[in-house]
């Protein structure tokens, strides 16, 4: 058994049922069993302030709702493939230090290595 649990958000399996149907299908029954973080109102308003204090742009608000949804949740490890926002150490530096300062924690950011280099 591995010592981390695959979790997977409900704003994933928005983004994974989107596009061509028959992928679309095939993805998320990937994830069928996969247990679901819930985007709880905690996590739409820490994303929300992400975004309204510049700290994520607002065209990546979906990305501050990945993250906010990791966070709230405690989780370690968020996997992506999102070079642009989510695994750009330039806005980790400024997401981590806001994060701090309301006494959370960004989970550590990992670059799923089967797609594309940053």
């Amino acid at each position: 058994m591995l010592p981390y649990e695959l979790l997977v958000s409900e704003s994933v399996l928005r983004e994974c049922g989107a596009g061509d149907p028959d992928a679309a299908k095939r993805r998320l029954a990937i994830l069928n069993d996969v247990p679901l973080l819930i985007i709880t109102e905690p996590a739409l308003q820490l994303a929300e302030s992400l975004v309204e204090r510049g700290i994520v742009p607002s065209k990546a608000a979906e990305d501050a709702l990945h993250i906010a949804v990791a966070t709230v949740n405690g989780v370690d490890y968020l996997l992506t493939w999102n070079c642009r926002y989510i695994a750009n150490p330039e806005m980790r530096r400024g997401i981590a230090e806001y994060l701090e300062q309301l006494g959370l924690f960004l989970p550590f950011t990992g670059r799923t290595s089967w797609r594309r280099k940053c």
